[in-house]
């Protein structure tokens, strides 16, 4: 149980950098001035430091083993930051994507084995016929500024209209399976159906083949590759290394963000529960309706719209190791969670003032962080000296 003084020191270091989030809003200036802006936060002071700009809403990163880093562009384009924050031209050889609304490319990971295959995969919007569109993935081998042989593994199915709601995460298992995070599409109902991904999350092996414990493969009228389902939309996804579980933050309707530990063959209720509402303010029943349902772990109304998340493993900001750091859009920031085996809690808020799309640990130990916007940046986030 904390003391007194320690719970009064919590609330004085919000209140600080609460009020300096605003002092930064009101001026115009955050990240945008030489003049590079300092948090102050519990564990010491953290310096936000711009290291690159002007990219069209940027959505995904991966650090390669040199320690340059990948980072994609909604608008269709992969860029490679080097080590002295220059950021290239368009990498050669990526898929043609839909860039609209929600949809573009979107996700960008490495191969296990990256380096001897030198593998890229990606996620992104496809553009199929008759202007319906889904989530695709794919790789290729990266060599130099160019994406060869680049071969797509998985399309969902079936293409819809509309171009909201792509999901799109990617991550790779302890066992060194494939995961994508899907969504439904914007299309609610969808969700419950075992013989579309609208809503899923899909597991796969490396090449695209699947994997023969899956928990739907060969039963009738549902897709092999389904791991989980009856999801919305999962841009938030990360294994804990120290139990080798799944876990993923997900974007509800009105109020009702979810935090859950998916497991294989379980329905999470969307639409059929929430604990949000729908936007036109009509009520959902609450998950406890429906005890037969996987419930969230945790749940946030207002929401935080999660994007991007990782267990933090490195000594820089030794508060943080072993926990949980999440993306918010609408919240603007890093949420911080501890996990204790299949339960969670949220330990903390690092406000950033900006629409925080991902986040990454980098080989030093530092943060990353790209911002949402038309004219996006990467943020490092490290302990002042």
């Amino acid at each position: 149980m904390k003391t007194t003084g320690e719970t009064l020191l919590r609330r004085m270091t919000r209140c600080l950098y609460g009020m300096l989030v605003l002092v930064l809003l009101a001026s115009g200036t955050a990240y945008s001035q030489p003049e590079k802006p300092t948090v102050l936060v519990k564990i010491g002071a953290i310096k936000i430091e711009p290291i690159a700009e002007n990219l069209e809403h940027p959505w995904g990163m991966a650090f390669l083993p040199d320690g340059r880093l990948l980072v994609t562009e909604r608008a269709g384009r992969l860029r490679i930051l080097d080590k002295n924050n220059k950021l290239s031209q368009p990498v050669k050889g990526t898929p043609q994507v839909l860039y609209k609304e929600q949809g573009g490319l979107l996700d960008v990971a490495l191969d296990p084995d990256f380096r001897q295959n030198r593998l890229v995969y990606l996620s992104y919007a496809e553009l199929g016929s008759d202007s319906l569109a889904s989530t695709a993935l794919g790789r290729g081998r990266l060599e130099g500024n160019e994406i060869r042989d680049f071969k797509v593994l998985f399309r969902q199915e079936p293409k819809v209209d509309g171009a909201k709601h792509f999901g799109g995460r990617i991550l790779f298992s302890p066992e060194g399976h494939l995961v994508l995070t899907l969504a439904e599409r914007f299309k609610g109902e969808p969700a419950q159906d075992l013989s579309n991904h609208l809503g899923a999350i899909v597991r796969l092996n490396r090449d695209g083949t699947i994997p023969k414990d899956n928990p739907f493969v060969g039963q009738q009228n549902a897709r092999d590759e389904i791991w989980s389902y009856g999801h919305r939309n999962i841009e938030s996804a990360a294994f804990d290394p120290a139990t080798r579980l799944l876990w993923v933050a997900e974007m509800g309707p009105m109020g009702g963000d979810e935090l859950n530990q998916p497991k294989a063959g379980k329905n999470y209720g969307w639409p059929l529960v929430s604990w949000g509402k729908h936007y036109d303010g009509k009520d959902i029943p609450d998950p406890t309706t429906r005890p037969d349902l996987a419930d969230a772990v945790i749940k946030w109304t207002p929401t935080i719209s999660p994007s991007g998340m990782i267990f933090y493993s490195g000594s820089m900001f030794s508060d943080w190791k072993g926990h949980a750091l999440i993306g918010g859009l609408t919240s603007t920031g890093l949420v911080r969670v501890r996990m204790n085996g299949e339960k969670a809690e949220e330990v903390e808020r690092i406000p950033l003032a900006v629409r925080t799309r991902d986040v990454k640990q980098a080989p030093d130990g530092s943060i990353y962080v790209l911002t949402d916007y038309e004219k996006g940046k990467v943020l490092r986030l490290h302990l002042m000296k």
